[in-house]
Order: C-alpha cells, then sequence, then structure tokens
C-alpha cells in the first residue's frame, strides 16, 4: 500500500454518505481512505509522519468539474487562454474543467486540431484539462478519429455559433453525425437554438435589454430541443442539451426520459441567480445567448434542479476582450465570465432557497464528472483523486473585478456580495491555492476513459 503524504481534517467534509467529520487520507494524488475526525495516521506513516492539514470548520467539497469552458487559446488568446483560465478556475474551486472546441484558431473539429490545443495548453494548465471535438457540417469522417484521440464528445450548434469557422448542423447534418457518434457510443453535446424561430423574431439594435431578449425567444430553445430529442430517440444516440435557459422544455425532457431517451441537461450560474429585470439597458456584460430569462423562469430552473430534470450546472465561462463588449445587444459578443465565481455565486442562492451544499456538490461536481465519464473525479471517497476544494461558506466578498484572473475583468456580478470564499484548492493532493496564491501549474491534460 502507498504511503500516505496528506491528511486533511475538516468538521464538515462532504462525502457520497453524507457531510460529517472526517480526516481524508490522500497517497500519490489519491484518496485512500476517509476515516474519522480524530483517527490516527495509517499504519506505515509513522517514519515518515503524513502532512496533516485542518481547515477546521471550512466545508471540503470534492473539487468542481467545469465541462463548459471556452478558452480560446490559441488564437483568440487576447480573450482568455489556458494561462488565466486555469488560474481563475482554481481560484474558484474548480478542478479540472473541458474547453469547448471553437473560439479557438484552429478550432477542435480534426485529430490535428486537437494536437496543436493540447500542445498550447500543456506547459499552462494550472488544473487538469480535457477537450471536446466540434461537429461541423463537413467532418463527419473526422469524428471517429477525435474519439480515438480522446475527446470525450463532440459540441455542435443548431443556429449559427457567431464564428464563420464553426458552422452550425441542420437537421440534415445533425442526423448524420448523430448516426456516426452513436455508432462509437460517443456522446453528441449541442447548442439547441432553432434557427427559423430566431429568424422570425423582432431584431432590433441597440442599448434596450428587452429588444436583445425578444429577440431571443423561448420558442427557439422548445423547437431545437423538441427535434434534439426526436433524433436521438430515432438513432438511439447519446444527448446533452448546453446552457439550458428556458424552463418550457423541461416537462418534454422529462417525458423524453421516461420513454428512454438518453438526454441530459445542464444549466449555468447566471440563469440561476440573475434576473431579465434586473439587467440595466447597455449593460452587454449581461448578454448571452441563449438569454437570461425573467424570475419567474428562473424559479422553474430551481425546481428542475431540485427535481433531477436538470442534471448539472457549469460555468459557459465565454469571454472577449472588453472592446467586443459594446454597449449595443445587438452587436456586443455574447458570452458570461464566471468560471472564477460560479460557486459562490451558486451558493449564495442556493441557500437562499433552502438547498445545502451537498446538493450544491453534486450539480457542480459529481454530476458533470459523471457526464464526461471522469470516474476519477467528483467526489470525496476512497479512489478517487484528491481533488478538493475548500470552502468557508458563511464568509462574504464583494466581487471586484480588478480581482478575478479571467484575462479580461468584464463581469455580470460585479458589485454583488456572494456567500462562499474559497480558501484553498487541492489537485490529486496537492495545495493549488492557498488564501489566494496560486502555486505554479500542475495540472494534467485529461483523455476520455483514461
Amino acid at each position: 500500500m502507498s504511503e500516505v503524504s496528506l491528511l486533511l481534517r475538516s468538521t464538515r467534509v462532504i462525502t457520497p454518505e453524507g457531510t460529517r467529520p472526517a480526516t481524508i487520507a490522500v497517497a500519490e494524488g489519491r484518496i485512500t481512505a476517509v476515516l474519522p475526525y480524530d483517527a490516527d495516521p495509517p499504519p506505515g506513516t509513522r517514519d515518515r509522519p503524513a502532512v496533516v492539514e485542518d481547515v477546521g470548520d471550512d466545508v471540503v467539497l470534492p473539487g468542481l468539474v467545469d465541462t463548459h469552458v471556452h478558452v480560446n487559446d490559441p488564437g483568440r488568446t487576447a480573450w482568455e487562454g489556458f494561462w488565466t483560465a486555469t488560474r481563475a478556475a482554481a481560484a474558484g474551486g474548480v478542478t479540472t474543467l473541458l474547453d469547448m472546441p471553437l473560439n479557438s484558431l484552429p478550432p477542435t473539429t480534426t485529430a490535428a486540431h486537437l494536437d496543436v490545443k493540447r500542445d498550447v495548453a500543456r506547459p499552462k494548465a494550472h488544473v487538469d484539462v480535457g477537450f471536446w471535438g466540434g461537429a461541423v457540417p463537413d467532418n463527419v469522417h473526422e469524428l471517429r478519429p477525435l474519439h480515438d484521440a480522446g475527446v470525450f464528445g463532440f459540441k455542435c450548434f443548431l443556429s449559427p455559433s457567431g464564428v464563420e469557422e464553426f458552422p452550425e448542423l441542420d437537421q440534415e447534418r445533425l442526423g448524420r453525425a448523430l448516426t456516426e457518434i452513436a455508432g462509437f457510443g460517443g456522446l453528441l453535446i449541442a447548442h439547441a437554438e432553432d434557427p427559423h424561430e430566431l429568424a422570425a423574431a423582432p431584431a432590433r439594435g441597440g442599448p434596450a435589454y428587452a429588444d436583445f431578449l425578444a429577440s431571443r425567444p423561448r420558442a427557439a430553445e422548445n423547437a431545437a430541443v423538441t427535434r434534439l430529442i426526436a433524433q436521438a430517440k430515432r438513432l438511439d444516440a447519446r444527448v446533452h442539451v448546453l446552457h439550458l435557459s428556458s424552463s418550457d422544455v423541461l416537462p418534454r425532457i422529462a417525458a423524453a426520459r421516461r420513454e428512454g431517451v438518453r438526454i441530459t441537461v445542464e444549466t449555468c450560474p447566471h440563469f440561476l441567480t440573475l434576473t431579465a429585470e434586473e439587467v440595466p439597458d447597455g449593460a452587454t456584460e449581461f448578454k448571452c445567448c441563449p438569454p437570461i430569462r425573467e424570475a419567474a423562469n428562473q424559479d422553474a430552473l430551481w425546481e428542475g434542479l431540485a427535481d433531477g430534470t436538470i442534471d448539472c450546472v457549469v460555468s459557459d465561462h465565454s469571454p472577449c476582450t472588453t472592446d467586443l463588449k459594446t454597449a449595443d445587444f445587438a452587436t456586443a459578443w455574447g458570452g458570461i465570465s464566471s468560471l472564477q465565481l460560479g460557486l459562490p455565486a451558486v451558493w449564495t442562492e442556493a441557500r437562499r432557497r433552502g438547498h445545502t451544499l451537498e446538493d450544491v456538490a453534486r450539480w457542480m461536481s459529481t454530476a458533470p464528472a459523471a457526464l464526461a465519464g471522469l470516474s476519477r473525479k467528483g467526489a470525496v471517497e476512497a479512489g478517487r483523486d484528491a481533488d478538493l476544494t475548500v470552502l468557508a461558506p458563511d464568509r462574504t466578498f464583494t466581487v471586484d473585478p480588478a480581482g478575478l484572473h479571467h484575462r479580461n475583468q468584464v463581469t455580470a456580478y460585479a458589485g454583488r456580495t456572494l456567500y462562499g470564499v474559497v480558501t484553498s484548492t487541492w489537485l490529486r493532493g496537492r495545495r493549488i491555492l492557498h488564501d489566494g496564491v496560486l502555486a505554479e501549474p500542475s495540472g494534467r491534460l485529461l483523455e476520455r476513459n483514461h
């Protein structure tokens, strides 16, 4: 048995069996046991005592797994980058992230492009990093090679993506891609907005958020998800709905599951914590697609989380340079920067609604890890990687954009007071964040099923 190198103690450790006082024993980067709080060091460690860290009443939860991050590196590194994104992740308690295949140049639509992405990421990763592949109109023949190279699945758009190098799939091409992906047991993840519904919606430029909201109606999401369900059912394919904004479609998803359709769904911190009613005109740091909707819609999303229809909460961190956030909602880049703030943002609203940190850990760590097949991540139990987040849940802070590690300090959360301060983050038993100070990069590049 490997010699235990770390004993991490807390009066509140979130485990699959519940929250309890415990000591987490770590050897060679893995959790070997979750022991009683006052347990003696395991046999075999007395000649070389393990490091003992007692975090008192701070809560230890499994390191967050964020499966929806736009790192934009290489090609648009002025927008973000692996160095800054993974530092922000570590500061926010995220120990694993999966990079989206677009907004970088080249996009991750071939195995050769994946190699480029990995070469760029390898020396810069402060946390563990994996990659999604892309499904675009002309790359069906590239999907199997990408799968064999270890991507975690394939992202597609069902409406224009906003960047010309990553075109959307129409229904015929979606069927072709899904047929190929189902053939090797892969996963397709979809930005689900219907282009015909978007084209029919009123389109007016300017600073009024109400006009922008009208241009991205719930009907666009509802129609796209309905068609995705039909394709998945026809082909017995596994699909995942990205960044769900419209609560209208939740009953359709629940019904599809009862019929045996293999569909999962995520939502994002901004949909759970921000509302259309509070977005000031011209404040395009709040712009994203699909959009932040009304408070009543938000309430229904929380109900979907509570009843299990929504599986997980991930950031959809989609940053850009400050100049692209113009005051015109029609032309400003759409994306919310929240990689560092997702945990406190969600926890602040969750606690107000009567949810627990166990719920948050399930939504933001366990479920995303399961979605991606990351069997070593997502729980504090023996055999898992010792990826741990230590949170002071009752401490508050006010978001100062200058204090964020994102490359561009633009955030919809500026000035908000949030609960939950990440006091330390541990990656495979190594402390990578301590009281705001980050260690040198030690993240690994991950492949599916490895």
